[in-house]
């Protein structure tokens, strides 16, 4: 009798399953590495314009509200010429955030408090502002979590204020 070579149909689609099993894990784990690399970016990024925005509070021509980082840091350029350098570039959240919309959040307040908050994807990032549940003026740095989930799919935020 005449014996083949080669794999039977059988053997080759475990292998092929085998490979996808993997793949998925490893997509997996990337994905999630992906998110924690954005959330650092996002928080590094609060962390530094915070420091220059949250010393002073800075208050918009429109007043007391809320606003998105692109548009305050436009008229911050207007209002102080020799911070256009400094504030040459728009820092803006690595996932939604365009030249247009940065997706980072000003919030100020008439009495001189503010903060800057962003929406992260990492769903376990550990809450540091427990007592908190939304963006609050004079609420300190870190982490909270809120009711409902942002732009990111995430109800976790963080935040830098005075």
């Amino acid at each position: 009798m005449h014996k083949r070579k080669g794999f039977t149909l059988i053997e080759i689609i475990v292998v092929v399953a085998i490979i996808g099993i993997l793949a998925s894990m490893i997509a997996v784990s990337v994905n999630t590495a992906l998110k924690k690399a954005r959330d650092t970016k996002r928080k590094v990024e609060i962390s530094q314009i915070g420091r220059f925005i949250s010393g002073s509070c800075y208050l918009p021509a429109a007043g007391a509200g809320e606003y998105d980082l692109a548009d305050l840091l436009v008229e911050l350029r207007a209002a102080y010429p020799q911070y256009a350098t400094i504030l040459s570039q728009t820092p803006r959240d690595p996932g939604p955030g365009t030249s247009v919309q940065s997706f980072y959040r000003y919030l100020v307040t008439a009495d001189g408090k503010c903060a800057l908050y962003a929406n992260l994807e990492n769903d376990a990032e550990p809450i540091t502002l427990s007592n908190m549940s939304a963006p609050t003026p004079d609420g300190g740095k870190g982490v909270f979590a809120a009711p409902t989930s942002g732009w990111n799919g995430s109800p976790k935020y963080f935040q830098v204020s005075n």
